[in-house]
């Protein structure tokens, strides 16, 4: 019996149901490119057009990877990691703080990205309820494997990153953290 009010059940654990991609959490761990890592942060995005997307930040010794899960029709992984501004082109913080867009195309390392598209979204850390409103826009190279996405914050903070389409089965060994 319950003093206040009635007792939660407590949710049964189901490792076949609950160890897979789209359920992680703090704390687990998994093995992707020969390399453990573990699930350091949980975030969820809110986007203009009402869709949302999860994403987690996947920590191995010093670095840092974001898997970023968008489900519209079918789930789509992507998997990413930060790269300084600077590095996609000198002047792009004040191309886009006087156009109010980036340019249409943009190089990294060799690789040519075309803009597919902009908009605005919501950043909700932990999953919360809080929001932060930012302003994105991804490209694509070529193939359209490989992703190149900037984003920005307020009128002059700006993050870039970089990274490609991945599939589930190429995660393994998803345990729950102790």
């Amino acid at each position: 019996m319950a003093w206040f009010g009635k007792k939660k059940k407590k949710e049964k654990f189901d490792p076949l149901q609950d160890l897979v991609l789209s359920k992680l959490k703090v704390g687990y761990f998994l093995d992707y490119d020969m390399k453990t890592w573990e699930v350091t942060e949980y975030n969820t995005y809110d986007w203009d057009d009402g869709n949302h997307s999860y994403e987690w930040e996947l920590t191995s010794a010093n670095e840092v990877l974001y898997l970023e899960l968008e489900d519209d029709d079918e789930p789509e992984w992507t998997l990413t990691k930060k790269i300084p501004l600077k590095s996609v082109g000198r002047g792009i913080r004040k191309h886009i703080q006087e156009n109010d867009d980036p340019p249409n195309m943009i190089q990294y390392e060799e690789v040519e990205y075309t803009i597919d598209e902009g908009s605005g979204g919501y950043f909700c850390k932990g999953g919360g309820k809080e929001r932060i409103e930012f302003l994105y826009w991804d490209y694509y190279d070529l193939s359209e494997e490989k992703t190149l996405t900037i984003e920005q914050w307020g009128e002059d903070k700006f993050d870039a990153s970089v990274g490609n389409y991945v599939e589930e089965y190429q995660f393994t060994n998803i345990l729950p953290g102790s």
